[in-house]
């Protein structure tokens, strides 16, 4: 599978949580997340634009693998394939992959903990079903929204396709100030270290 999104500045939450409602949306819950970013030992992240993280969501944890971003064009758009499990029930917090990270020589960058509210498109006659957008409070960095589509592995222009209509919705919502960082990479930035 292949996660497809864009990430937005985000001025006005009661506004968007306005047009979303208007629009169909309804709120999935809100969560808070830690997610835990590592450095490999001997491949840099960074310049292959791949990430591995624990990720701690209302403190059940899962393992994420977050393979190189695809060229989609000059955009904020990211695409990119994405392998998740999670670690519970024998290891819900995490801890045990802690080690086993750290015995293979995996270092941790940082931890980026955000709030997050999800709103989906639960009809099926809607236009926007199969998306979710997020409102992320992240600490120390800001408050945005994510547009996310999940298709399957897929051709570039499958991409550029829901790179469209990711831009279609956004644009129905207003929101229109892309960012083409990750909150990784944001965080970093204002507590001055590097990945």
């Amino acid at each position: 599978m292949l996660e497809v999104e864009t990430k937005y500045q985000l001025d006005d939450r009661e506004a968007l949580v306005d047009r979303l409602e208007r629009s169909g949306a309804t709120s999935i819950g809100t969560e808070e997340h830690a997610d835990t970013y590592y450095r490999h030992p001997c491949r840099d992240f960074v310049k292959t634009n791949e990430a591995l993280r624990i990720r701690s969501i209302d403190s059940v944890a899962s393992v994420t693998y977050k393979g190189p971003k695809m060229a989609v064009g000059d955009s904020a758009l990211k695409a990119r394939k994405e392998i998740e499990w999670c670690l519970a029930p024998c290891d819900a917090d995490g801890r045990n992959m802690e080690q086993l990270f750290d015995a293979l020589g995996f270092t941790v960058v940082t931890t980026v903990r955000k709030v997050r509210q999800s709103y989906g498109w639960p009809t099926d006659d809607s236009e926007y079903r199969g998306f979710t957008l997020t409102i992320d409070q992240v600490e120390q960095v800001g408050l945005f929204a994510e547009i996310e589509l999940i298709i399957p592995d897929a051709s570039a222009d499958d991409v550029q396709a829901a790179g469209q209509r990711i831009n279609s919705l956004a644009e129905s919502l207003g929101l229109v100030k892309t960012v083409r960082q990750s909150y990784l990479s944001l965080l970093l930035e204002i507590i001055g270290e590097t990945s």
